[in-house]
């Protein structure tokens, strides 16, 4: 074998790995969410596949004609990248609450198996190539170069070409078939066996077919996997799932309707505003629920959305009702720089509604954040934020306490068997300089027969007395938080 191909069937290899270890996030998405603890358990799992696989190659091609390896290793690999989707559609529905060991059973269930087979033929061609002792090192040294250059290329492909530019399914059966070609190529031409290339290449068929017949998403966005789902009881009524989570719901025909149960505490809040349209700031869009009740509720409003997904707003206008201009105007993009762009005391109102899975993505729960955001509220405005957890509450009561140390008044909104610790689910929290005006929301909760119960100033303070203070240096969002 020449050293050029030598040296590209490590670098495809190795890229192979790298391509696969990002789309696993992709993959797992629909069952266990987007967080921290989720690219944690990928990237655990695929690093051991990686250390047993160079290991096992090593032993192998000290004990066998590394040629006849070659083929069957890549073949293997190519089985396994295509099996990879279907063994993760038939292990996520068994996963119930998105715990790290669940997430390290799926990550290992489809992902381990390639990483381990792949991560084998870089020791098979190096031992292919080492023909002078007197040389070692410097084969050594170099097929490793290029193994990390091809894992570098596939990180940087994947996540800042492929992901945006096809479905997961489809470049991971390219990733299949471009092993699977190459991997019949080395068998032919280190004398593999008809029958045996022929079986091989029989599984590698039966694998890219499964890869295509059930794609899990009716949308895959560059971030979630998504779907819109009609209400049976309410016509015009939809729901916005991502990934693990229903988002919003959206009345196409009646936008003052609020399905769920935070937004109609949200708008609580709202109704104990001074009266007028509202300049206001949405981290998040989601189903672009609230910007549709705001402009029903207070005529005039403006809104800015901050919105990290471009496949969400697509979403949103193709099947939820959103005409981005005249009062709505969206950017896309992450909200920490966003909200770098807005002006100083520009908003009378902010809504932070943004959620990866079951957690708010750490970098818009810390203390600098919350900063930022009160810079760009006008007098009297409202910071209003809606988080989920489940007793013993570690991540709420952190939130509360960060929010408290930027802003002199801060609320928690929610059911009273949720304060108390007995059960969890979505809390609103609202921080602003001026003094909240508990009261009046209560009374717009009693208007409309809710059950939330208000904690206000010291109580809402003595709620969260220990919780730790959330920081850009200290956020473990994902460790804080309990999942039902």
């Amino acid at each position: 074998m020449s050293r050029g191909t030598a040296l590209a069937l490590v670098f495809l290899a190795s890229a192979a790995v790298l391509v696969l270890e990002i789309m696993a996030g992709r993959l797992l998405a629909p069952y266990v969410g987007v967080t921290l603890e989720t690219f944690t358990g990928i990237i655990g799992t695929v690093l051991a596949g990686i250390s047993l696989g160079a290991w096992l190659g090593g032993r192998m091609a000290d004990r066998r004609d590394p040629g006849t390896l070659l083929g069957p290793l890549l073949l293997a690999g190519a089985g396994a990248t295509l099996a990879a989707p279907a063994i993760v559609r038939a292990v996520g529905p068994a996963l119930q609450t998105g715990a790290p060991a669940e997430i390290v059973v799926a990550a290992a269930a489809g992902f381990f198996a390639p990483a381990l087979v792949l991560s084998a033929v870089p020791p098979v061609v190096v031992k292919m190539q080492l023909h002078d002792l007197g040389r070692t090192g410097e084969v050594v040294g170099g097929f490793s170069a290029v193994g990390s250059a091809g894992a570098i290329f596939g990180t940087f492909v994947t996540g800042f070409v492929l992901v945006a530019a096809a479905p997961s399914q489809a470049v991971i059966l390219g990733v299949g078939l471009v092993l699977a070609v190459v991997g019949g190529l080395a068998w032919y031409r280190f004398r593999g066996r008809k029958g045996q290339m022929a079986a091989a290449a029989g599984i590698v068929l039966l694998a890219a077919a499964g890869i295509a017949a059930a794609p899990p998403c009716e949308r895959e966005t560059a971030y979630f996997c998504a779907r819109v789902e009609s209400d049976p009881d309410r016509p015009t009524g939809r729901s916005l799932f991502l990934d693990t989570l229903r988002h919003s719901y959206v009345d196409l025909a009646d936008p003052e309707h609020l399905e769920l149960r935070y937004t109609r505490v949200i708008a609580d809040v709202v109704a104990a505003l001074p009266p007028g349209p509202l300049r206001v700031l949405h981290v998040g869009g989601g189903g672009f629920t609230l910007p549709a009740y705001l402009d029903a509720v207070r005529p005039g409003s403006s809104h800015l959305v901050l919105e990290l997904d471009p496949g969400v707003v697509e979403i949103a206008d193709d099947r939820l009702g959103l005409t981005v201009g005249g009062s709505v105007t969206v950017e896309t993009g992450d909200a920490r720089l966003g909200i770098r762009r807005a002006a100083r005391g520009e908003f009378d109102l902010v809504v932070g509604d943004a959620f990866g899975g079951r957690a708010v993505p750490w970098h818009l729960t810390t203390e600098e954040f919350a900063g930022d955001l009160a810079g760009r509220l006008a007098a009297g405005g409202a910071y209003v934020m809606n988080v989920i957890d489940h007793p013993p509450l570690r991540f709420a009561r952190a939130e509360v306490a960060t929010l408290a140390a930027v802003f002199p008044h801060v609320v928690v909104i929610a059911p009273a068997s949720y304060l108390a610790g007995d059960e969890g689910g979505n809390f609103v929290l609202a921080g602003s300089a001026t003094a909240v005006p508990a009261g009046a929301i209560e009374a717009a909760i009693a208007a409309r027969a809710g059950e939330e119960t208000v904690l206000a100033g010291a109580a809402a303070r003595a709620w969260a007395d220990g919780a730790p203070v959330l920081r850009d240096d200290f956020a473990p969002v994902d460790q804080l938080l309990t999942r039902p």
